[in-house]
């Protein structure tokens, strides 16, 4: 499905994100899917559509990258009746982790995830709110890859294609699986 179509299929989804222009700097057009989020319709479409994008069968577990890919993660775990795994910010994990640490757009962050949550050879479905250059994405894939799990799927509600981040995933063996497409940055 070309971007056009995607757009064209999804539009009722597409309206109820709302930019914010020159947050979080100047230039930046922030899209915001907490608007999305509290329309509960909107939300279960959401869900629903992008669960009706994967087999479950090609899924063993679901890991959800800290903050709003929890929600996406948590809500698709139940859709698809798969475990979820916690990729957060450094230092909320309680027992014995393992993390890596990426760059973001605006500077430098690090994800964890409890040791043993993963286990070598299972399908792991990355999934996050947004895809913009795919740092944090890359950084979900090399810390669960790390772990012995496979990673060759990550799934977004909105795709920033001019950031480049599908194109990195795609390089890194990563198919990059969206709902909508949002043109400029």
């Amino acid at each position: 499905m070309t971007d056009a179509d995607l757009t064209a299929r999804n539009a009722d989804l597409k309206a109820l994100i709302r930019t914010i222009p020159d947050y979080p700097i100047p230039g930046i057009q922030f899209r915001d899917v907490s608007t999305l989020l509290l329309d509960g319709a909107g939300f279960r479409a959401t869900i629903d559509r992008l669960a009706a994008m994967i087999e479950a069968e090609e899924v063993d577990l679901i890991a959800g990258i800290e903050a709003r890919g929890f929600i996406v993660a948590a809500a698709l775990s139940y859709a698809l009746g798969k475990g979820k795994v916690m990729l957060r910010k450094k230092s909320k994990l309680p027992g014995a982790t393992v993390g890596i640490d990426y760059a973001l757009e605006y500077g430098t962050d690090r994800i964890e995830m409890h040791l043993g949550a993963v286990k070598a050879g299972q399908r792991v479905l990355l999934v996050d709110d947004l895809l913009a250059t795919g740092g944090t994405a890359l950084a979900g894939a090399a810390l669960l890859r790390g772990q012995g799990a496979i990673v060759d799927k990550a799934m977004f509600i909105v795709d920033l294609p001019d950031l480049g981040g599908a194109q990195r995933l795609t390089e890194a063996g990563i198919e990059p699986i969206t709902l909508l497409v949002f043109a400029g940055h």
